[in-house]
């Protein structure tokens, strides 16, 4: 028997470029979680991380690594759901692209993970499981690391009203549910496990939106086909693109702006068709419903105010 063909994207060259982009994804999200916990709790410094790491006081990067941690599992889970899937009907998928990020460039010292899908997707059926994999399974990791980090939380000094300005990021209908559930202070204490979950749940939310070549366009395309799949993404972009403009006006804050011109982007470039168009079954059709109470748990119209 001849050899068996070698999987060209796990080749050492391959896993190499891979495990180096982790690596330096793990450095920079550890010291972004460690930089905030310096800013936010300790209220000192940036300088004074340096200081203290250097006179054997490693509390700031104890934290920082938590929340490295605790987020790049949730991302690889999300991405090896995609993978997982892809490997198992046969289509070529690179393995996960991790992206790190300059240190408190963004808030999580990442902009997230990626999986490179190399052949068409012609089963309606290997569509769906592909999209959903991936924001279920990171869901699945995400849920417990909200239900820690509000267990171990500890009740933040509200300041005076005079003295409350900048950032408030608004938690999405889950955390306050879990918070209500375990009894968390409704004000906390940045924390890394917690900052982490709340990272993955509006990037969770994100993917879900069900337009263009988004976990959730996956979906929809496979359950409902091109054409509700176009007009719903329509819509869905108009509503991101009204939702921008009253963030805006009402809290001025930006966000959305930029997730409005990505929708768009994705709207314009489409949705590859699939040739296969055999039933989805009742299973996947409950698995879409939970993906649906998924995002509605996940999303918040206003994640930073």
């Amino acid at each position: 028997m001849g050899a068996q063909a070698r999987d060209p994207e796990l080749t050492g060259a391959r896993v190499l470029l891979h495990s180096t982009l982790f690596v330096i994804t793990a450095a920079t999200t550890t010291l972004t979680g460690a930089a905030i916990w310096i800013l936010s709790v300790k209220h000192q410094p940036l300088t004074e991380l340096l200081r203290q790491t250097l006179a054997g006081d490693f509390e700031a990067l104890t934290n920082g690594l938590l929340f490295s941690f605790t987020l790049l599992t949730i991302l690889a889970a999300h991405e090896f759901g995609h993978f997982l899937a892809c490997r198992h009907y046969g289509i070529r998928a690179t393995l996960p692209y991790f992206i790190p990020a300059p240190p408190l460039l963004t808030f999580f010292g990442t902009f997230g993970a990626v999986i490179r899908i190399k052949q068409q997707i012609t089963s309606r059926r290997a569509l769906f499981d592909i999209g959903i994999a991936g924001p279920l399974a990171g869901f699945a990791f995400a849920l417990p690391a909200a239900v820690l980090g509000l267990i171990y939380a500890d009740a933040a000094v509200p300041p005076p009203a005079s003295e409350v300005s900048g950032l408030q990021f608004q938690d999405p209908p889950l955390l306050i549910l879990i918070t209500r559930m375990v009894g968390a202070p409704h004000l906390i204490d940045w924390n890394p496990v917690y900052w982490a979950a709340w990272g993955a749940l509006l990037v969770t939310a994100l993917n879900l939106f069900p337009v263009g070549q988004l976990d959730g366009g996956h979906v929809l395309f496979a359950i409902a086909g091109r054409r509700v799949h176009k007009w719903v993404g329509m819509i869905v972009s108009v509503a991101v693109a009204s939702l921008a403009v009253a963030a805006a006006v009402v809290f001025s804050s930006p966000i959305w702006f930029l997730w409005t011109g990505v929708l768009f982007f994705l709207l314009r470039a489409g949705h590859p068709p699939v040739v296969e168009e055999e039933p989805l079954g009742a299973a996947r059709v409950t698995l879409a419903i939970v993906a649906a109470i998924v995002f509605l748990l996940c999303f918040t119209p206003f994640p930073v105010t």
